[in-house]
């Protein structure tokens, strides 16, 4: 009986896990190797959404009760997203018409077109369009998986070792597989070693965002609108988008109804902030951001002028947890040799949020290439024409995902995208 190969992941992500969790379905070996020391050793944002790409390849790669603990720990869907001014003022909104107390299907379901804010949290994939937390998405994805996922274990390059790979670490530690997977986000060093030519660019836009702990006197701050979803408030020169996340089910209840052992950390319903600057607006943009604090001070002066409730909401945050991010996109490249080695997600479709296509993307991607490689392996065929096969069709969606994106910025594709399409344009 032929050996059953062993997949070499490298980054613990959405994507890396939900594959790792795919491939253990299938019976092919896995290791996912992280570069952080844990998995909450910095934020990596808040408020998700999902759509039926995404669920879709969840419902595919996570054992059923695992599925259901997603599905059951989801935020409730919106009915509405709202463009306001800095004075609360509505500009624009758009109402999906068509939701209604059983869901929807998510609008513009392909990977290009992206996907509306509204829909349903409930356990059907195909219908599924719902914001979620994503550091409780990541902890469900972390269940089951103590024997596969080690932290500290910062990669550095790879060799090929007949056919097989070996992967280095910083440590001098090494690794070897019949397949590596880059699942190592917008700074890939295995997309780098990869794909030389291909290049990421700086949008030149900053994203400074944090989180508000939900409680009555917050709540009494918050725009109306906010409870119908999202929020997009724009003023000269920069935007502060709102999302509400409020959970269908605790996520500690749940999971000891799903998955016994499973004690997932949740501080409890939150408002995410984000505010988009021009990055020279930022201090020590070019050179070395400031810490937590001092990004929330920016903010806080950023925006002293705008509706004192929107400054008393900012104000209220948790100030360890703000963070910084660069908007940074891919430059699609043509098709290349398969190999052993091959990339998912950020690694090689990094994108604008504006379509909230990203972690759809790369939950898709991990789906696919799921399939690929059991496929190739119940049928005794090679694995680079199953990688060849994966990277054809994850190169077509997901650099149409890169570009639809990017098209947001000039002449938005969906209710959302319109919404920043508003947005954008305040900002040049």
């Amino acid at each position: 009986m032929p050996r059953a190969p062993q997949v070499v992941v490298i980054g613990g992500g959405l994507g890396g896990l939900c594959l790792a969790h795919g491939l253990r379905m299938a019976g092919i070996g896995v290791t996912v190797h992280e570069r952080d020391p844990s998995p909450g050793h910095r934020p990596q944002g808040y408020r998700l959404h999902l759509d039926s790409r995404g669920a879709g390849a969840l419902h595919q790669c996570l054992p059923p009760r695992l599925y259901e603990l997603f599905t059951a720990t989801a935020g409730l869907p919106s009915r509405r997203v709202t463009v306001l001014d800095e004075r609360l003022r509505e500009v624009h909104a758009v109402t999906f018409d068509s939701v209604s107390a059983g869901g929807v299907p998510a609008e513009g379901g392909s990977a290009e077109g992206g996907s509306a804010e509204g829909g349903s949290a409930g356990g059907d994939p195909a219908t599924f369009s719902a914001p979620v937390d994503r550091m409780v998405l990541r902890q469900v994805l972390l269940a089951g998986l103590d024997d596969v996922v080690s932290y500290g274990a910062e990669f550095t390059h790879y060799e090929h070792e007949g056919e097989r790979v070996r992967a280095w670490f910083a440590d001098g530690d090494s690794v070897t597989g019949d397949v590596l997977v880059g699942a190592d986000g917008v700074g890939s060093r295995v997309r780098a070693q990869l794909l030389p030519h291909a290049r990421i660019k700086d949008l030149g836009t900053r994203c400074v965002y944090g989180r508000t702990l939900l409680d009555e006197r917050v709540a009494a701050l918050l725009p109306p609108r906010l409870h119908e979803g999202f929020v997009s408030v724009h003023a000269r020169r920069a935007g502060l988008a709102l999302g509400l996340v409020r959970l269908r089910e605790d996520p500690a209840e749940a999971a000891a109804r799903l998955w016994p052992g499973l004690r997932p950390q949740w501080p409890g319903d939150y408002v995410m902030w984000a505010l988009t600057v021009d990055a020279r607006e930022l201090p020590g943009a070019g050179a070395e951001l400031p810490a937590a604090g001092g990004l929330h001070e920016f903010v806080k002066r950023r925006i002293s002028t705008w509706h004192p409730d929107l400054v008393s909401l900012v104000a209220a945050a948790e100030v360890d947890q703000t963070a910084c991010v660069a908007i940074r996109s891919s430059v699609p490249v043509g098709p290349w040799r398969p190999s052993n080695v091959t990339v998912l997600g950020d690694a090689v479709h990094a994108m604008s949020p504006a379509q909230g296509s990203g972690a759809n993307c790369a939950l898709l991607d991990a789906a696919v290439l799921c399939r690929a490689l059991s496929g190739a392996v119940a049928a005794g065929l090679p694995l680079d024409g199953a990688i060849g096969d994966y990277e054809r069709r994850m190169t077509g969606y997901g650099f149409a995902a890169v570009r639809a994106s990017e098209r947001a910025a000039t002449a938005g594709s969906g209710p959302l995208a319109r919404a920043m399409f508003r947005l954008g344009r305040m900002l040049r």
